[in-house]
């Protein structure tokens, strides 16, 4: 080896090696705790990263004593609610599937009877008698399936309203906690 290609080498493993040094850690790909409730955390007084997890930790279940919410909690709740808002509406949905036909025959039954007496003629009748009442049948399983679906979003809706304001109130009693603990702290 020449010592042109030696020096060259030198070089390339000095700027190599400072390049690394100088290079940040890569992320672990783990979310902090604060992360992964939306809240950004930044440390002002030079804390670690450790001394960062203890810190939102403690922080953590002060605003859960401070305002009796878990944010993980809600989110389940919130979840929970919105199942059975869909469950609800599925089952109205398969109770008044065939409402039509069953109006229809009691319609038919009715109609045959009146144009019995009417005119003579109960097949007319009973024609009659079961066009209006698959209507009817059918125009009421259409409005009851239109109630229990706006009672279901009814219920969603309050359900994420009390989700949003417990969230709320519980970050900013966490980011209380952190601020005092000399953090910036933004959601």
């Amino acid at each position: 080896m020449n010592l042109g290609t030696i020096g060259i080498a030198a070089v390339a493993l000095v700027a190599a090696t400072s390049v690394s040094a100088q290079a940040p850690a890569a992320p672990t790909g783990q979310k902090t705790l604060a992360a992964t409730i939306n809240v950004y955390v930044f440390p002002t007084a030079g804390q670690d990263a450790s001394q960062q997890s203890k810190d939102e930790g403690e922080c953590y279940n002060y605003a859960v004593q401070s305002t009796g919410t878990d944010p993980f909690e809600l989110a389940k709740q919130a979840d929970a609610a919105k199942q059975s808002a869909a469950a609800t509406t599925q089952q109205t949905a398969q109770a008044t599937q065939g409402a039509g036909a069953k109006t229809a025959v009691k319609g038919a039954a009715a109609g045959a009877l009146i144009g019995e007496i009417a005119s003579d003629d109960a097949g007319k009748g009973a024609a009659y008698g079961a066009a209006a009442g698959l209507i009817a049948g059918r125009s009421r399983a259409r409005g009851a399936q239109k109630q229990a679906e706006a009672q279901a979003s009814q219920q969603v809706a309050q359900a994420s309203t009390a989700t949003a304001e417990g969230t709320a109130n519980f970050k900013k009693a966490f980011s209380v906690c952190l601020e005092a603990k000399k953090y910036m702290v933004k959601f």
